[in-house]
């Protein structure tokens, strides 16, 4: 790579192909007082405010809901990423997310909190006209209105173009008519503000419109009867010939699904959030069980298999944090960066995003499932009171569900992880085809055997480096191989977007213990050096299997035995005594009784 090339900031997918330095990323021991001074806001919040009311909130009391998000509001938490013109409080995207990271312990609130945050208001903030802004965002920043996000029908869910709700104008052209049917709305049941996506004509794409409740034509079916997040409304929203001023659409004529992709972006990221802060809070509840736990005489905390199960919690979790920072970070310094070029702060705030939108997905996609993980073995470490209502973990288990379905599902989210890093390729953005071709070459030459790694992080940046040749072996060959058919073959795009996602989550893992090491001394990164030796191994043994699944799919011969044996040249680890770093792992958060991290 050039030196012009790693001169300029980095964007979004290009970490396959560019080597960044520790002292690059932004890692969570470095935020602000004040970022941290707002995170306990929202610590004591859910502490107050919503653990006491659990059960009435899944009951969904009259009201009860709604009072917690306006209490919310009152204390400015609705209105963080607002500009204060607009009553808010103007923090950046670092802040908005630590604050979601804190919130996300509040079960059903957090749901409806990101509803009312996010996709509610975010949509009247970047694409609304000033009229619009002064109307209703003002309003929702305060909670004195609560919002929704009218996208999902009955027949589109993931294919969110091919929504039938109708707009038509009205012979004066005063008016936009709406006609259909929204289902899965959160926050519907107690909504002042609708943004609704709606076809004029036979257009080509959406259109996105401001709605209030006071407009005649709206009613909602009764609430769902859910899995889990029972206490989030969520109720199916009809239009009727409801009639809405011109003025009420957002941007553009036909730039409603170009809204709805770049809200979603944010969504994805701000989920990674959530959930992590989710992971946290049981795996607090976890640990704080197997201490008090006794059997056969001992506390369950001290029998190897539970202590297994809490250091593989950490080590996700850990893990999980390490890269939604390095993404914030990265995300805000592209705003600021196109800020400085003459962007105006909303649109700034959009492009910076889109640019990391692979990253978005990735983190959507491990933050998840990191989330079913630690809450399956929460569970589990509870045994049979797991599986009672008595215990929260019980709660955390059935509303952690749906985060592999909310914005867009983890199988959709992998297909597009691939897909937006091939197209930023195609565009010129990213030059994937050169070390490709360069790892190509190094398949058919004897390999290098250089010195051996004189230090830990030296020999898991050496395992990195390889990964990211798996990655380019195996999408290359795809892309030759299957060229325009690879579309259509969703199981190899999914191995290698795997491939690419304990890859992206490795790296930053790494590169989070690396700088801290620099802060703080080896000695007081110990522990978080056994997290990097279990993770790395266990990447090494996933990016094999997502690689030979995909290679299975389209090689043959001659040629795929050579790809093969790369493969297993690039994810060979040297061995090392897993279960004793996981030992490691669980004793420092059982003797701490939390997640210590």
């Amino acid at each position: 790579m050039s030196a012009n090339t790693q001169d300029k900031a980095i964007t979004g997918g290009e970490f396959l192909i560019r080597k960044t330095a520790a002292s690059e990323i932004f890692i969570p021991e470095e935020f602000s007082e004040e970022m941290l001074m707002m995170k306990k806001t929202c610590e004591d919040f859910v502490a107050t405010e919503i653990t006491p009311k659990l059960d009435a909130i899944d009951h969904q009391e009259p009201g009860l809901m709604e009072s917690v998000l306006t209490k919310a509001g009152e204390l400015g938490l609705l209105g963080i990423s607002v500009p204060e013109e607009y009553g808010g409080m103007g923090m950046d995207f670092k802040t908005s997310m630590l604050c979601t990271e804190a919130l996300g312990a509040g079960h059903s609130f957090s749901v409806a909190y990101g509803a009312q945050t996010g996709i509610g208001t975010l949509p009247t903030l970047y694409y609304g006209s000033e009229a619009l802004k002064q109307k209703y965002l003002t309003k929702m920043a305060t909670g004195e209105y609560k919002a929704c996000y009218c996208l999902t029908e009955p027949g589109s869910g993931s294919d969110a173009n091919s929504g039938k709700t109708k707009a038509t104008l009205s012979e004066d052209g005063k008016h936009y008519i709406i006609n259909g049917q929204k289902m899965w709305i959160t926050n519907a049941g107690f909504a002042d503000v609708f943004t609704v996506f709606a076809r004029i004509d036979d257009d080509a794409n959406l259109s996105a419109f401001v709605l209030d409740k006071s407009m005649e034509g709206i009613t909602l079916n009764p609430e769902e009867k859910k899995m889990g997040i029972k206490g989030s409304s969520t109720r199916q929203v009809f239009f009727n010939h409801v009639k809405v001023p011109v003025e009420n659409m957002l941007s553009e004529r036909n730039n409603g699904f170009k809204i709805a992709v770049n809200i979603l972006n944010i969504g994805r990221i701000k989920l990674g959030g959530g959930v992590l802060g989710g992971s946290k809070d049981t795996l607090h509840e976890a640990i704080k069980y197997a201490n008090e736990r006794l059997q056969f005489g001992r506390p369950i905390s001290k029998y190897g298999a539970i202590r297994s199960k809490i250091a593989d919690g950490c080590i996700r979790v850990y893990a999980l944090e390490s890269a939604l920072y390095r993404a914030t970070q990265n995300i805000d310094d592209a705003i600021i960066s196109l800020q400085k070029e003459g962007m105006d702060k909303g649109q700034s705030v959009l492009k910076g995003i889109a640019s990391f939108a692979p990253e978005c997905a990735i983190l959507k996609v491990y933050g998840s499932e990191v989330l079913d993980f630690v809450v399956d073995e929460a569970v589990q470490i509870h045994g049979g009171m797991g599986y009672s209502a008595e215990t929260r973990v019980e709660r955390a288990y059935r509303d952690a569900r749906i985060n592999r379905i909310f914005e867009g599902t983890n199988e959709i989210n992998r297909l597009l992880t691939v897909d937006m890093i091939l197209k930023k390729a195609m565009k010129g953005e990213l030059d994937l085809m050169s070390p490709a071709m360069k790892v190509a070459g190094e398949l058919m030459s004897i390999p290098e055997f250089g010195d051996a790694p004189s230090t830990e992080f030296e020999a898991c940046h050496q395992y990195l480096e390889n990964f990211k040749k798996a990655i380019l072996m195996v999408a290359g060959a795809a892309v030759q191989k299957l060229m325009m058919q690879l579309e259509k073959e969703q199981e190899v795009l999914m191995n290698i977007a795997d491939m690419i996602i304990e890859t992206y989550i490795a790296e930053s893992l790494l590169l989070r213990i690396e700088k801290l090491a620099t802060m703080k001394g080896e000695e007081a990164v110990a522990v978080q050096k056994e997290m990097m030796k279990v993770f790395f191994f266990e990447a090494s043994e996933k990016i094999a299997h997502h690689g030979k699944e995909a290679l299975y799919a389209f090689g043959e011969g001659d040629e795929l035995r050579m790809m093969l044996m790369g493969l297993r040249r690039f994810t060979k680890t040297e061995p090392f005594n897993v279960k004793a770093s996981r030992q490691v792992i669980a004793s420092t958060a059982i003797a701490a009784n939390k997640y210590c991290w």
